[in-house]
């Protein structure tokens, strides 16, 4: 992650319902995605794709409340450029991340959903991933796991 890969991934705006992963545009955002481990994705004419994160950066805080995190899981959180989303793009975009990290780790899989991203959920299912626990939080979330 570079500093105009995460300027433009702050600015991203995606329509409602899926409006709930816009970001806001400020230091302590832009510093988090510098900070932590976020990775952009580009295509062969280098322009964002997307991104993904591990660990604590793609957990949902609430969800240490319901033990939700204490196996040695990967955990992952992704996110795909607005436009890109919907068009039928998300199986070969997440499965290239999965790749990614299964190449460089034998450690099951996790990631952490919003329950109304049905949309989302079904990809995580196609690719192998079963629902372990819902968490409620402000919204309501369910963790899926892999391997």
């Amino acid at each position: 992650m570079n500093e105009m890969y995460a300027i433009d991934i702050l600015n991203w705006k995606y329509e409602a319902p899926y409006d709930f992963y816009n970001n806001k545009f400020c230091d302590e955002s832009l510093k988090e995605l510098l900070d932590n481990p976020y990775y952009s994705i580009v295509n062969d004419q280098e322009e964002l794709v997307g991104f993904f994160c591990t660990g604590t950066s793609a957990q949902v805080p609430k969800g240490h409340d319901y033990g939700a995190y204490i196996d040695g899981c990967i955990d992952v959180g992704i996110g795909m450029k607005p436009e890109l989303t919907g068009r039928g793009y998300g199986l070969e975009f997440f499965s290239f991340i999965l790749n990614h990290l299964q190449q460089k780790n034998t450690s099951s899989l996790r990631l952490t959903v919003a329950t109304f991203n049905t949309r989302a959920i079904h990809l995580y299912e196609k690719l192998g991933f079963e629902k372990v626990m819902n968490i409620t939080a402000s919204t309501e979330f369910i963790t899926m796991k892999k391997g």
